[in-house]
């Protein structure tokens, strides 16, 4: 920006002082020369008019002259000498009887002056409009696309890879410019692999996490099998050999009984962590059909029997449809792990009113189990982080499905509720467009 201000601060200096300059140099007075020949054809016209007797005051009107008789003042010929006049003898007959005179150099030197001043202007503006003419092709072709390429390189260096180079026509750093953009686009796509491997990576510690837990678990069950019969060969036992020998086992077994806790103790904040980071997953809710929400539950296989008891409306919804899909499966699967039996899904169009006066419409997914339902004292817990009901006492799981539910329907713009209705219901709401 401050070159290009230094540039045009530079030309207008420049220009204005040429215009002084030539205002300067066509103040100078400019004399030229006189065509005598002209003037003496016309002293001879004067001659033949003034010998058919026409009268002096005649003859200077029509030929814009001065005649100065010999028997009047000769301050008129003082005058035009000097002011440069030209001054003749004027003989008609041969015999001069006075002067004419033409005071004519002050006018021809204005007028002369004036021509050369209108033609320094045109050419001072001439020069002024190509002056003008470049730099703006300058600013144009030249100025705009680095300060485009600076503009670019500042949102990559903050992070956002997002902003896209624009490739014209005619631009002298085209192909600079598009190594640029590619270079920009690459580094977008390096950053989405590297989220995505980082992601992978997370899932991967989770589900190996999740997967150590069961043959802990599986040790630390057989360790308290070892120690019951360890601590009966004890009791059992009449020779002090054999009671050393228990002893010496039972100790190894708890030993081995620890470590396992410590094991799971350890695998269990590992999960919690990656499930801790793996929670702030965005959410970009978008204009879609809500058909789609009915063909997420026909999709569905491993779930038992699903029942669609109505069609979806159809409409367009905000929703993430990635997110959207996970809600669904995670709602499905945990009828199917927790009640076993067949699952009612039902979807209706229902209005609020919102705190401007006004009202939003919403598309409500009703899913239901007809399972025994969640005690009524844990429903408003059920949603909470890491919160597990008393029912899942036998099942796997971290309590975290309820509340990505919650959490991922909120940043939808819709929402959820739970509640016991000859099973247990989970209803969400997105909103309608």
């Amino acid at each position: 920006m401050k070159y290009r201000n230094r540039i045009w601060i530079v030309f207008v200096l420049v220009m204005l002082a040429a215009l002084a300059i030539l205002v300067v140099l066509t103040e100078k007075k400019s004399g030229g020369k006189r065509d005598m020949v002209a003037y003496n054809d016309e002293l001879y016209r004067i001659y033949a008019d003034y010998r058919e007797g026409r009268p002096v005051a005649e003859l200077e009107e029509k030929y814009g002259c001065e005649i100065v008789l010999a028997s009047e003042s000769d301050a008129q010929v003082v005058k035009a000498y000097a002011e440069y006049g030209l001054v003749m003898d004027f003989a008609p007959d041969g015999e001069a009887i006075g002067k004419i005179l033409w005071s004519d150099v002050k006018g021809r030197q204005e007028e002369s002056q004036q021509q050369i001043r209108r033609t320094a202007l045109i050419v001072w503006g001439v020069f002024l409009a190509a002056g003008l003419a470049f730099l703006l092709a300058l600013e144009y072709y030249l100025l705009r696309p680095m300060r485009e390429m600076r503009g670019v390189a500042g949102e990559i260096a903050k992070g956002n890879l997002d902003v896209p180079l624009p490739i014209r026509k005619h631009n002298p750093f085209g192909n600079l410019a598009e190594g640029f953009d590619l270079m920009r686009e690459e580094l977008r796509a390096s950053k989405e692999r590297e989220a995505e491997s980082e992601k992978a990576k997370k899932e991967l510690v989770a589900e190996l996490a999740h997967d150590i837990k069961t043959p802990v678990a599986t040790i630390r069950a057989t360790c308290e099998v070892l120690e019951v019969k360890q601590q009966r060969r004890i009791e059992q036992a009449a020779a002090p050999e054999s009671v050393a020998d228990a002893q010496d086992v039972l100790a190894k077994t708890q030993t081995i009984a620890h470590k396992a806790d410590m094991i799971e103790t350890l695998m269990g904040s590992v999960f919690a962590a990656t499930l801790e980071e793996l929670d702030h997953i965005e959410v970009n809710p978008a204009e879609e059909s809500s058909t789609v929400i009915e063909e997420y539950f026909r999709n569905l296989r491993n779930y038992g029997n699903i029942i669609l008891e109505n069609p979806i409306p159809s409409c367009l919804v905000y929703m993430d449809r990635l997110r959207m899909e996970q809600v669904i499966d995670n709602v499905v699967g945990n009828s199917h792990k927790y009640a076993g039996t067949d699952i009612h899904v039902r979807f209706d169009e229902t209005t609020e009113k919102n705190g401007d006066g006004g009202s939003i419409t919403y598309i409500s997914v009703r899913i239901r189990d007809d399972g025994p339902g969640a005690p009524e004292d844990e429903i408003p817990l059920l949603t909470s982080k890491y919160y597990r009901g008393s029912t899942a006492k036998d099942k796997a799981g971290f309590g975290m499905g309820l509340y990505l539910v919650r959490s991922y329907m909120e940043k939808q713009g819709g929402g959820m509720e739970i509640y016991n209705d000859n099973g247990f219901v989970v209803t969400l709401y997105l909103r309608k467009v």
